[in-house]
């Protein structure tokens, strides 16, 4: 069960992060700072997976991947959080846009870059594509909670009950 899961999870983020170079370079919507940020977290997670379905972890090792998986997971919601709230402000309230990601990561330290990237800027405030009237954010928002949600359920409700039954 645990190995079928994360193998789900690093399809799941396989095929998000397909769809976001997709957008990008078929659909010529460009990433902004946050975005892309977002897209780390679903590699980090992603690659979590993998090696989490390549090892198939049991005992006190399942509760490691699960950790670093929820800790990514709410990573990426939390920028994905500040990336909708920049996106609902009224336009008298969007910040304006700041420098290129790759500009902020070659002139400023890299604490300073991050900074500036996580406090957003109006590039991120601005709603390039939405599906089902939730923007990408948004979406990114309801697949990190559910990577969450279902690492959370694998982890303490399903393994135990799991482990019980061995017994």
């Amino acid at each position: 069960m645990t190995r079928l899961f994360y193998l789900a999870v690093f399809v799941g983020c396989l095929g998000l992060l397909g769809f976001g170079l997709y957008l990008e370079h078929a659909q010529g919507l460009e990433p902004c700072p946050l975005c892309i940020f977002q897209r780390i977290a679903y590699i980090v997670v992603g690659v979590i997976a993998l090696i989490a379905t390549i090892h198939n972890p049991s005992g006190w090792m399942q509760y490691v991947y699960s950790g670093i998986t929820i800790i990514t997971a709410v990573t990426g919601l939390s920028i994905a959080g500040r990336q909708t709230w920049l996106q609902h402000l009224p336009p008298e309230k969007v910040p304006e846009c700041g420098p290129g990601l790759d500009y902020m990561l070659e002139v400023f330290p890299l604490a300073e870059a991050l900074k500036m990237v996580l406090s957003g800027s109006g590039e991120c405030a601005e709603v390039q594509w939405t599906f089902l009237s939730f923007s990408i954010a948004e979406w990114s928002l309801v697949c990190f909670s559910l990577i969450i949600l279902f690492t959370i359920i694998i982890t303490f409700v399903v393994k135990p009950q799991h482990a019980l039954e061995s017994n």
